[in-house]
């Protein structure tokens, strides 16, 4: 969101490790965390959804004559389980981006003061569907999260146990899941960045998403919509890698134990 508030006396953020000890100095290391209860109830919300649900939705979509699902099947679960995702958590994401872009350092004191008195504060001032606001672009960001993620893990994934470079095994999820992170990054940056814009303004503030997306473009320059790749390479390379390497041990096991109960029966 740096760029909107162009007054002289706003705290600048240079780079990662910059933007990191700024606001340690400035507003406590435990700002590092803010939103932090929002974004684990976003995860447990959203991500068990998306992630969870992604093989059952691909094995619908996969006709009886396909031995392996198809690309047009990875891609068509992972547009159904990004979408239903989204309209379930949005909530949780607005209060998320919220708390951790407000700062005392911008005014008298913060607009909300903990997660629920977020909710609250918003439904209350801006109605209901306040707490669904920015569905269209974070709708649009996390089907091509969703779709470039999974799809693009699956495909590496294939590539890398077919051609015989690396076994299934962690070195093999580990290596799927940096490079669809990289991937996932390239494709959803705009969208991301005009998201989170949109979602953090105060009413009034943009009169539409496309608003939103042409006021950065004119005032900042298509640079804009790549503000804080890195960090967000960051998050979504090591997201993936925990995510995907502990879902693949997590269904090993449960498939042993499947086994298991079989044979017993």
């Amino acid at each position: 969101i740096q760029g909107e508030c162009q007054a002289s006396t706003a705290v600048r953020y240079k780079g990662v490790l910059g933007t990191i000890t700024t606001l340690a100095k400035t507003e406590g290391p435990m700002k590092l965390y803010s939103g932090l209860p929002a974004g684990l109830q976003r995860q447990i919300s959203f991500a068990s959804l998306r992630i969870g649900l992604y093989d059952t939705v691909q094995e619908f979509f996969t006709t009886g004559k396909e031995t392996t699902a198809s690309l047009g099947s990875k891609i068509s679960a992972g547009l159904t389980t990004g979408g239903v995702a989204v309209f379930i958590g949005q909530p949780t994401e607005v209060v998320k981006v919220r708390l951790q872009a407000q700062s005392h350092l911008h005014g008298p004191k913060p607009r909300y003061t903990g997660t629920y008195n977020a909710y609250r504060i918003i439904a209350t001032t801006e109605g209901l569907m306040g707490l669904w606001k920015g569905t269209t672009p974070n709708l649009t960001r996390n089907v091509i999260i969703n779709c470039t993620e999974l799809v693009t893990y699956d495909l590496m994934k294939e590539a890398l146990v077919k051609n015989k470079l690396l076994a299934d095994d962690v070195p093999c999820h580990f290596v799927s899941a940096l490079i669809a992170g990289f991937c996932t990054t390239v494709l959803s940056s705009p969208v991301d960045v005009v998201k989170t814009r949109f979602v953090n303004s105060p009413p009034g503030q943009y009169a539409s998403v496309p608003n939103c997306a042409m006021t950065m473009l004119t005032k900042e320059g298509p640079s804009a919509f790549f503000k804080g790749f890195v960090p967000s390479f960051l998050r979504l390379g090591s997201w993936n890698v925990i995510m995907f390497v502990c879902f693949e041990q997590l269904k090993r096991e449960l498939m042993k134990s499947r086994q298991t109960m079989d044979c017993a029966t």
